[in-house]
């Protein structure tokens, strides 16, 4: 199937697609191995992505930026994901924490760290999630007190993305335990305030070049500047920026899902059974047609939810429905072509075997299928909106 028109993406991006795809192709797709060995990205990696104008694309010159739109750093999550890179925490860096800081961080805390992303010289990550919590943002534990021109955060958060690179953590916590949801706050922590640590790099099923961390606050002294925003406001900012993190996720799955097929596609027409090639039996070619049907409405959708999301009409619904649709779309893709791969697929040599575990998570961050099943249903049911 050929390709469809993007119309979204002109010349200038495509220009810039063809960049980022062999920087991947140089400087990532070759260590990808040794970094899940490693379990992480060296920060050399990320200097070299700033040097190639691959983070915050997004960010106006004003704040360190380049001055480009949303595109570009979509760009880099699909090459990412063409490559089957799930390492680089570039996207999670761009798109969903530098946007906190540029909304809501004073203008002296963003021109000491925006620029600094932008180069890959400090690297970022978002602490929301807690032992107990999971996907309930509202019922965080972790505390901040504030005691004159500072902050004393205590508490423990995990699964963290990018968690033992990161020099700008941006923490969910209760600065007014007794308000629930509107007791919340975002606080900047930065590598080497004190009490600030990290605990061991987690060991998941899959994306293990992801350095996936523990963190922990024992009575960190935060500057009251590094509030992000107001008091109290910081539940709201997380459901304002949902969307956006939401969007990154299907435009990342459906670039794997992609990748999948064409991995697939190749090793089927080489690989022999009985006597004549896989691509040859029937099954092997009903299963292909009926992914890339699949993967072809995906790009279809995909793409008009980022349409919608550039011009400000992309909702919490329309953003958590895409989520579900194409983190599933990711999770059948990488099944069904693991299969056609028969043993081989199931060797972690194999990128397929690596996309096939690394394609679990999607359906559970960034809030679970279930909690999408629920927005969409909720909004579905809403006699509000019955005519």
């Amino acid at each position: 199937m050929r390709p469809a028109p993007r119309p979204l993406f002109s010349p200038e991006h495509e220009a810039f697609r063809e960049q980022v795809r062999r920087f991947c192709e140089r400087e990532v797709a070759p260590h990808h191995v040794a970094w899940e060995e490693a379990h992480g990205v060296p920060r050399e990696v990320w200097r070299q992505a700033g040097e190639n104008g691959l983070l915050c694309c997004w960010l106006p010159e004003a704040l360190g930026g380049p001055g480009a739109d949303l595109l570009f750093d979509f760009i880099v999550s699909e090459e990412l994901g063409r490559a089957g890179a799930t390492g680089p925490g570039f996207p999670l860096h761009s798109v969903i924490v530098a946007p906190y800081l540029a909304a809501h961080g004073t203008p002296a805390l963003q021109q000491a760290l925006l620029p600094a992303m932008v180069a890959g010289e400090k690297i970022a990550a978002i602490a929301m999630t807690e032992p107990g919590t999971g996907s309930d943002v509202a019922a965080i534990r972790t505390q901040a007190r504030r005691e004159g021109d500072h902050y004393v955060l205590n508490g423990q958060k995990t699964f963290i993305t990018n968690g033992h690179n990161a020099d700008i953590v941006v923490v969910a916590c209760k600065t007014d335990p007794d308000q629930g949801a509107h007791g919340v706050s975002l606080l900047v922590v930065e590598r080497g305030m004190e009490g600030f640590s990290r605990g061991r790099n987690l060991r998941k099923i899959g994306q293990h070049a992801q350095d996936t961390a523990e963190l922990f606050f024992d009575s960190v002294r935060v500057p009251a500047s590094h509030l992000l925003g107001e008091e109290g406001l910081g539940f709201k900012y997380l459901m304002q920026k949902l969307a956006q993190e939401r969007l990154l996720v299907s435009v990342q799955c459906q670039a794997r899902a992609e990748a999948a097929l064409a991995w697939t596609v190749d090793y089927v027409k080489e690989r022999k059974a009985f006597r004549q090639r896989v691509a040859d039996f029937q099954n092997t070619r009903f299963k292909l047609a009926a992914v890339a049907t699949d993967i072809a409405a995906g790009r279809a959708y995909c793409d008009q939810l980022i349409a919608q999301h550039l011009a400000g009409e992309l909702d919490a619904v329309g953003a958590a429905a895409g989520k579900l649709w194409h983190s599933e779309l990711l999770g059948r893709v990488t099944d069904e072509c693991l299969q056609l791969f028969g043993g081989y697929g199931y060797m972690h040599e194999y990128p397929i075997a690596r996309a096939f575990t690394d394609a679990r998570i999607e359906r559970i961050y960034a809030g679970t299928s279930e909690i999408m099943k629920e927005i969409v249903a909720r909004d579905l049911l809403d006699d509000r909106k019955m005519p």
